[in-house]
C-alpha cells in the first residue's frame, strides 16, 4: 500500500468515532440570553398540545405561512416551543416515556419537521418538560434546542423579542 492509500484508510477510520460522536450528540442548550428574532418578523408556535392531526395542522400552517415571505428566513423568522405532551413530537422513539403506547408516525413527521428547518424553522424543546418526565434529551431530533422553560421562552419572545404568537386549536 503506498502513502496515499494508507492516508486515505488511516482518514476513514479516524473519522469513525467522530462521526459516532456527532450522530449520538445530544440537541443543544439555549439560555435566554441567545434567543432573538433575527429577521423583520418573528412568528411563534406553542405546542402544548397531545393531538397529532393538530400537530399536522401546525406544520401545514408553517409552511404556508413561510410561502408568504418566499421561504427566506431573512424575512421570517419562525420557532416552535414545545412543552408538556407536545414534545412527543420531536422525539425519535416513545419508549420510556408517557406515550410509548402511542401509534405516532414519527419518521413522516421527522421529515416534515426537518423539511421545515432548512428554511429557518427552530424547535425549542422545555428542560423543565424534559426533567419532569425523565426524557432523555438524546431521544431528540438533531436539529432542536433546548430551552430552559418552554412557558418562559413564549413569554420571552413576546415581549421581549416581539414575535407574534400562533396556537393551532
Amino acid at each position: 500500500m503506498d502513502r496515499r492509500g494508507f492516508l486515505s484508510l488511516f482518514s476513514v477510520f479516524a473519522s469513525f468515532p467522530l462521526i459516532n460522536k456527532v450522530a449520538s450528540a445530544s440537541p443543544k442548550k439555549l439560555e435566554m440570553s441567545e434567543i432573538k428574532k433575527g429577521a423583520d418578523i418573528g412568528v411563534l408556535y406553542h405546542c402544548d398540545f397531545p393531538q397529532e392531526d393538530r400537530f399536522r395542522t401546525m406544520l401545514r400552517n408553517i409552511n404556508n405561512h413561510l410561502s408568504v415571505y418566499d421561504f427566506n428566513p431573512m424575512k421570517i423568522k419562525v420557532v416552535v416551543v414545545a412543552h408538556g405532551p407536545g414534545v412527543k413530537f420531536f422525539m425519535k422513539d416513545l419508549s420510556g416515556s408517557p406515550w410509548d403506547k402511542e401509534t405516532l408516525k414519527i419518521q413522516e413527521l421527522y421529515e416534515e419537521e426537518k423539511s421545515l428547518s432548512t428554511y429557518g424553522v427552530e424547535y425549542y424543546i422545555c428542560n423543565i418538560t424534559l426533567q419532569r418526565l425523565k426524557l432523555d434529551p438524546n431521544k431528540l431530533h438533531e436539529f432542536v434546542k433546548i430551552i430552559p422553560s418552554g412557558v418562559g421562552v413564549v413569554g420571552h419572545l413576546q415581549a421581549v423579542e416581539r414575535f407574534a404568537y400562533i396556537k393551532v386549536q
